[in-house]
């Protein structure tokens, strides 16, 4: 017998009405089954989604901290503020981010560094809330408690702890952090 066939990895009861298939996100019973659709409910997790999907969802959700996150919805999210952020630092460095004086050699900064500092920051602070709120939601998905996101703060490991974390695949017994539909 393999691991795949023991009862807990091959499926659960039907009180959860969550079929587990080894590596596959659970299969929602037919009443709260997520399509890939722009008219998907909000509340559960929307696994498989595209690009657009999980940018809509990440501002839909904004303040969200209960239910569930699919790795989807997470990473292509991580995906485009990462995009974001290259953005910001390939106009910066048009705009110059640092000048230096030829007659001195004296360095100041350029207006790159003021475009970077300032529009980078406002994306931060206008994305801290709803970027917190999807880490939460991602950690319930591997049934873990939002909090575990402080972990990122042990100096030197905690950022790799957390980036595991993330990582790993959907658990269903972290639907009981799905809110009642």
């Amino acid at each position: 017998m393999t691991s795949r066939d023991t009862p807990d990895a091959q499926s659960f009861t039907a009180d959860t009405q969550v079929q587990y298939t080894g590596g596959r996100p659970p299969q929602l019973n037919q009443e709260t089954t997520v399509s890939n659709t722009a008219s998907a409910p909000l509340y559960p997790p929307l696994y498989g989604a595209s690009f657009g999907q999980a940018i809509a969802r990440f501002f839909k959700k904004y303040a969200t901290f209960s239910g569930r996150a699919s790795r989807s919805e997470y990473w292509w999210w991580f995906l485009f503020n990462a995009i974001i952020g290259v953005i910001l630092y390939i106009i910066g460095g048009i705009l110059g981010l640092i000048q230096v004086d030829a007659a001195t050699g004296a360095v100041t900064l350029g207006p790159g560094y003021v475009f970077v500092a300032v529009v980078g920051g406002l994306w931060g602070l206008a994305t801290l809330v709803p970027n917190l709120a999807v880490v939460w939601r991602r950690l319930h998905d591997t049934n873990r408690p939002g909090p575990f996101y402080f972990l990122a703060f042990i100096p030197f490991v905690g950022g790799i702890i957390l980036i595991i974390l993330l990582a790993l695949d959907t658990n269903p017994a972290g639907a009981r952090f799905d809110q009642a539909a």
